[in-house]
């Protein structure tokens, strides 16, 4: 298993698409679609997996440039964190959607789930082998989690939302040993809805993410957010749903607290995980200054060890100007080595 410096450097998942591949503007005012949303593109089909690749080895450098340690996809190739696999699964009808509230509590297009959901093939394998290619340095890759789906799908063929997403879970769980066999480092679990709908994640949430784990031996991030900044204004100044993934089997758990100054003494819960920790704000295209970020860092000293620590943003960022973010990461980077240098 690869070895990670002292407080490794990583984004969450997401890195700015390039304005020549998909319409910025149209893809930032509206929620994140949830169906296929093709009409986003600027390439035409035929030309468009390969602007795919080379804008994904840009992402890739510009990580590089700014010394992260563990680099993903940028996930350019996808429309959204969860529809690019979302939608590829049997028992999903995207071409006739149905509609559910997001987590802001608008009604948003979703997929109809009208049989039973079961993953064909693997969906981002082919991705993850193209990062991997392209990069020497640790890979993570992201897919959505099973709860998470199980909220953005109007569900019509189960009668029990629970046993949809026990579904979603299997064909996660065979996508994440599929991308750990095909050269994966780490593999993170989006789950933002547990935020969301603390009350169905404690009720069945917890279970679905349990089976999308069972039987893995690589290392794997459970990520919980408070939603795209870009898009969710507000911010708690709390987790509602965190302490209940410190029985789960996944190593480390990603959380956000640059931009809501969250309370880290909700870290205290996770004192047996490694903890992604979101010190970037992602509300603002500003870029913080080096040791703002480390002085971010510094809170969680009082919890966690060093040695528990992976430097992040706070959730995706995806929305932000290309400029804003390779900025944003190279205070990222400068923070992990003010603070080695500090921690000697």
């Amino acid at each position: 298993m690869t070895d990670f410096p002292l407080l490794p450097t990583s984004l969450v998942g997401s890195y700015p698409q390039p304005e020549w591949l998909i319409d910025r503007g149209k893809l930032a005012g509206r929620f994140p679609p949830r169906v296929r949303a093709k009409e986003l593109w600027r390439v035409e089909p035929g030309l468009l997996a390969e602007a795919q690749d080379d804008a994904t080895v840009l992402a890739v450098r510009a990580q590089e440039r700014a010394g992260l340690d563990i680099v993903t996809d940028g996930e350019i190739r996808r429309e959204s964190y969860s529809n690019h696999f979302a939608t590829a699964l049997d028992g999903v009808d995207v071409d006739n959607p149905g509609s559910a509230l997001d987590r802001s509590g608008h009604p948003n297009p979703v997929p109809r789930v009208v049989g039973p959901i079961r993953r064909p093939h693997p969906v981002q394998v082919r991705d993850l082998q193209f990062l991997r290619s392209v990069t020497d340095r640790p890979v993570k890759i992201t897919v959505p989690g099973p709860f998470t789906m199980s909220q953005q799908a109007q569900i019509e063929h189960y009668a029990d939302p629970a046993d949809a997403a026990l579904d979603y879970a299997a064909a996660v769980n065979a996508e994440i040993q599929d991308l750990f066999a095909a050269g994966a480092d780490l593999v993170q679990i989006d789950e933002p809805y547990m935020q969301a709908r603390p009350d169905a994640a404690r009720e069945y949430g917890v279970a679905a993410l349990q089976r999308a784990l069972d039987g893995v031996t690589g290392r794997t991030a459970v990520h919980i957010c408070f939603g795209y900044a870009a898009i969710i204004h507000e911010r708690p100044s709390g987790y509602s749903f965190l302490p209940e993934l410190a029985a789960l089997p996944a190593q480390q758990v990603s959380i956000e607290t640059g931009q809501s100054g969250l309370d880290l003494g909700v870290l205290r819960e996770l004192s047996d995980k490694s903890v992604i920790l979101g010190v970037i704000d992602l509300s603002t295209p500003e870029v913080e200054s080096v040791e703002t970020v480390a002085r971010r860092v510094r809170r969680a000293f009082e919890y966690l060890p060093p040695e528990q620590l992976v430097i992040a943003p706070d959730c995706g960022m995806k929305y932000l100007p290309r400029q804003s973010a390779d900025g944003k990461m190279r205070a990222m980077a400068g923070a992990a080595a003010l603070l080695r240098e500090e921690l000697g």
